[in-house]
């Protein structure tokens, strides 16, 4: 089955409830394909597992579908393997992928999206889908046993992408730096995801969703920028 992935740059967007954006994206996206999605909250720190997730469930039944935690599971790699979508929310990235070695769901969750199950993730949720989390923008608070992620795309997606520059300040801005990544990992492109965007990849087909553009970044290559009118099919070759 095709593969498909709906890839969110962030959950809220300024002044909008919690997920308030994404909403209709992810109803048309899950369909009549899923009536139950399994949450995979391990990049939440600041929260409990458990209010992470019930803080998920409420937006995810307003839009028709169950929502099961991962971290109430006592097999997790069997709830993977009866999932019938997987979503895997934001936070940080290094202690999401740290927890998803741990529990061993890296390999099962990457078969099953591979086999056609729906996947879902904001932030770091999107970062996961990547090579590795090597563009996160999030502080390494805990030293995961790899980098190494799903790699559902052969991309690296930045979430949170902004050109924004902070007025008297002499930190780099955020495409300096995924230009020190680049030097280091000269093969890789990386995909500037702003606020208010995502990606659909269904098989081989890849869709900007929202108002803004997205910017593609290449060693040694100028910046593109792209808006939602542009075919992106040419980022999975």
């Amino acid at each position: 089955m095709a593969k498909r992935l709906l890839l969110i740059s962030n959950s809220t967007n300024y002044g909008e409830e919690y997920l308030g954006y994404t909403k209709p994206h992810i109803r048309e996206f899950l369909g009549d394909k899923a009536r139950e999605v399994l949450f995979i909250p391990y990049a939440g720190v600041s929260m409990s597992y458990l209010e992470y997730a019930n803080k998920v469930k409420l937006v995810f039944k307003e839009m028709g579908f169950e929502l099961k935690s991962i971290h109430e599971e006592s097999n997790p790699k069997a709830a993977v393997a009866k999932a019938e979508a997987i979503v895997v929310g934001g936070g940080n990235t290094f202690h999401l992928v740290h927890m998803m070695h741990e529990t061993g769901i890296m390999e099962p969750i990457r078969k099953k999206v591979e086999d056609g199950t729906p996947f879902i993730g904001w932030s770091a949720g999107s970062n996961v889908a990547c090579p590795s989390l090597k563009t996160t923008n999030d502080m390494p608070i805990i030293q995961p046993s790899s980098f190494d992620t799903l790699g559902l795309v052969p991309f690296q997606i930045n979430p949170h992408y902004t050109d924004g520059v902070i007025p008297n300040h002499n930190g780099e801005t955020r495409e300096q730096r995924i230009r020190e990544f680049l030097e280091i990992n000269p093969e890789t492109q990386v995909v500037g995801l702003k606020e208010g965007t995502m990606l659909l990849v269904e098989g081989e087909k890849v869709l900007l969703i929202g108002s803004k553009t997205v910017k593609i970044i290449k060693k040694d290559q100028p910046t593109l920028e792209f808006d939602k009118n542009v075919n992106l099919d040419f980022l999975l070759k």
